[in-house]
């Protein structure tokens, strides 16, 4: 059965709202639900009934169910996970906790580190090493296993993981660990060389424990979700979206629920690609914000940039470094504690700062009328007039305007001296530039300028934010696509089933054994296979990385490699090809030193199914003016008051129609912000395209 003939579902369980797409044989049906934090999987049935009775089709009918879901950040982040026994190599004990020997913040006597997921007193220690090729130094001390696996049961641990050092050239070591341990354990055992079979230990040690740590939780989540699925009559197959893009069985999800972090974001950045390859646009950045948090990602010829780790629970905003690490393959984005319902607050030196706590669904921001007092970017907006109040969440929400003001006043408003709305202007301001700072932080660190890009937005909040983004950013195009309130969502139902296999194998370009690399990379597509067959047997595409640097170099840089058995005399392409990228990442390659190694340190193997391309849409950039129907006054930030603003169902627009800005273009999910200083135009496909109307003024009313 094809794609087009099944009918599918997609869920995404955010901090505030869950959101559930329908797609029945290409007509779409949404819903936003909010999250129910004691049982998520409950927003998801009442999701699923809302959206089956709006296409008259039975819960029985689906064909398939793809969810992503931030649980186990959550989990992560929160410290809401199983007590955990970290089993590691005698005198790396302490890893976890040393980290690494860099200062993230360098003048700062104060620093404050992430403190571990496992306290020093759960850490155990056993004799046994193995070399960094993989060679037996010391045997494994077998009773000294044994002596520690009954302490693990007498203690009641939820969970273990196994890390040691060099597990990733030889796991044999680890896997007998686990076998002893099971013995008189019956909590799950993770290990290392299976969940991140890759070079640096803190690293690997790091991303074991995490995944230990939230693999009850949502193993047992993920096996009441498809009891509860099943009892409704949705007796189908359940895939999860992994954090890097790619769809994998409910099984492998629980057995590594680590690779689920960052699951939802990653479904948002395929939405964006899909869109960016629907109109042929090389260079986009998407916005995604939502109501806990706002992403940016650089997608460039359709495809999300991507990292081989990636860090949560950061304690300094910003920082690189200060997280806690997951070791894993992951699309590479910033995230910033942004959406719509990040609380505002005034610092001690009278700034007004949004984020990253949240008001999240419950109890909401104040203006839910569901008990919260602390104003957020939602009471703010409302202030402002971008909402309506009787019609947020299609009219399923109502809001109330007077409380909105009343929290902006009591924690804003009254400490600066400002009116509400006045105050509400500012803490929009701030949320907006915060925004615009992460997504410039993100393009130069990738050594790109953001506003050689084309923005798409998408996510409940963004389309309200996206057009003052753009002002601050100097991005003169936007596309706010049809669904964008439930981005995420559609994206699950793009992605394709696939896996990426990693394995740190130190090859040296002076010594290539063309058979050794052919063995791993062959051992690595089988894996990365075995888990895409799990969901497919359609034609598969590989895709083979290899992360290189030049001998004595502390990081690596990706190289594309052939799908292909490899020769002797290909060592040489390989050179160049890194020389090649070496000098698009820094500007030149380093010859002139004799005797200069190049070598290999991690191979990477992305088996995934082949999808197949959206039709092709030209931008229209111009068209004949839609008048709106209706108007009411709307803050507007680039001339700094409340204008008459035209008020237009996205439903009503014809492709080709054009909607003078300041305009708010509105549906069920989200409302599209038209500032002055742009024009709206609908596209062939329903997609928003906002369009500056002077590009010379580029930035120049940020």
């Amino acid at each position: 059965m094809t794609a087009l003939s099944q009918i599918r579902l997609g869920a995404d369980i955010g901090g505030t709202f869950t959101d559930i797409v329908l797609d029945v044989r290409g007509m779409i049906h949404s819903t936003k639900v909010l999250t129910n934090y004691a049982k998520p999987e409950q927003a998801i049935l009442d999701g699923i009934a809302i959206v089956t009775k709006e296409a008259g089709v039975a819960p029985s009918a689906l064909d398939i169910v793809v969810h992503g879901t931030t649980l186990a950040t959550n989990a992560l982040i929160e410290r809401r996970g199983a007590r955990t026994a970290f089993v590691t190599t005698e005198g790396f004990r302490d890893v976890i906790e040393m980290r690494t020997e860099n200062r993230f913040e360098q003048y700062d006597l104060g620093i404050r580190l992430p403190t571990p997921l496992v306290p020093r007193e759960d850490r155990f220690t056993v004799k046994g090493r193995i070399n960094a090729r993989g060679q037996e130094l010391q045997p494994l001390d077998e009773a000294a296993l044994e002596a520690i696996a009954d302490r693990i049961a007498a203690e009641g641990f939820g969970a273990v993981a196994i890390g040691f050092i060099h597990a990733y050239a030889n796991p044999a070591p680890e896997r007998r660990a686990r076998e002893i341990i099971a013995r008189k354990v019956k909590a799950p055992i993770s290990i290392s060389s299976e969940v991140s079979p890759q070079m640096r230990e803190f690293e690997r040690f790091n991303t074991v424990c995490a995944n230990a740590y939230v693999r009850p939780q949502m193993a047992d989540y993920l096996d009441r979700l498809q009891v509860r699925l099943r009892e409704m009559g949705a007796d189908c197959p359940v895939f999860m979206i992994h954090s890097g893009g790619g769809l994998v069985s409910v099984e492998t999800a629980a057995e590594f629920p680590v690779r689920l972090v960052e699951s939802g974001p990653a479904g948002g950045a395929i939405f964006a690609a899909d869109i960016a390859r629907r109109f042929d646009l090389d260079h986009v950045v998407s916005y995604d914000m939502g109501g806990t948090t706002a992403k940016i990602c650089l997608i460039e010829d359709f495809q999300p940039r991507t990292a081989r780790s990636f860090e949560v629970a950061r304690t300094y905003r910003f920082c690189k470094g200060s997280g806690m690490p997951i070791s894993i393959p992951v699309i590479e984005m910033i995230e910033i504690g942004a959406g719509g319902g990040s609380i505002a607050w005034v610092d001690a030196m009278g700034r007004i700062q949004t984020g990253p706590e949240s008001a999240a669904s419950e109890p909401g921001p104040a203006c839910y009328q569901r008990g919260g007092k602390r104003p957020a970017i939602t009471d703010a907006d409302l202030v402002l007039a971008k909402l309506d109040p009787d019609n947020f969440a299609g009219g399923a929400i109502k809001l109330s305007v007077e409380k909105a003001e009343a929290a902006i006043a009591a924690d804003v408003g009254e400490r600066l001296r400002l009116t509400p709305q006045a105050a509400a202007f500012g803490i929009g301001e701030v949320v907006d530039e915060n925004m615009a700072n992460a997504a410039r932080v993100h393009a130069v660190e990738n050594g790109k300028n953001i506003s050689d890009n084309i923005m798409i937005a998408f996510g409940g909040a963004a389309p309200l934010h996206a057009a003052r983004l753009c002002e601050k950013l100097g991005v003169d195009l936007c596309l706010v696509p049809e669904g964008a309130g439930v981005g995420s969502a559609i994206g699950f139902l793009k992605a394709p089933f696939g896996y990426e296999a990693v394995a740190s194998r130190l090859v040296r370009l002076s010594a290539f054994d063309a058979t050794e690399v052919n063995g791993l990379l062959s051992g690595l597509k089988a894996t990365a296979e075995a888990f895409v067959r799990s969901g497919t047997d359609g034609k598969l595409l590989c895709e083979i990385t290899a992360f290189m640097r030049y001998a004595g170099q502390g990081w690596e840089i990706p190289v594309s490699l052939p799908d292909r058995p490899f020769a002797a005399a290909d060592a040489e392409a390989i050179r160049e090809s890194f020389r090649e990228n070496y000098a698009r990442f820094f500007g030149r390659a380093i010859d002139g030193l004799d005797g200069l190694e190049i070598e290999i340190v991690t191979w990477s193997v992305k088996v995934q199914d082949e999808r197949p391309a959206p039709a092709r849409q030209e931008l229209i950039r111009d068209g004949a003016v839609h008048a709106p129907a209706t108007a009411r006054k709307v803050f507007d930030p680039t001339k700094g008051a409340f204008l008459p603003t035209g008020i237009v169902e996205r439903q009503t627009l014809k492709p080709g129609a054009k909607v003078v800005g300041p305009a708010i273009i509105v549906e069920r999910e989200t409302s599209t912000v038209v500032t002055s200083p742009f024009d709206a135009v609908l596209q062939g496909d329903g997609t928003i395209l906002l369009v500056r109307k002077d590009p010379s003024k580029t930035g120049a009313s940020a």
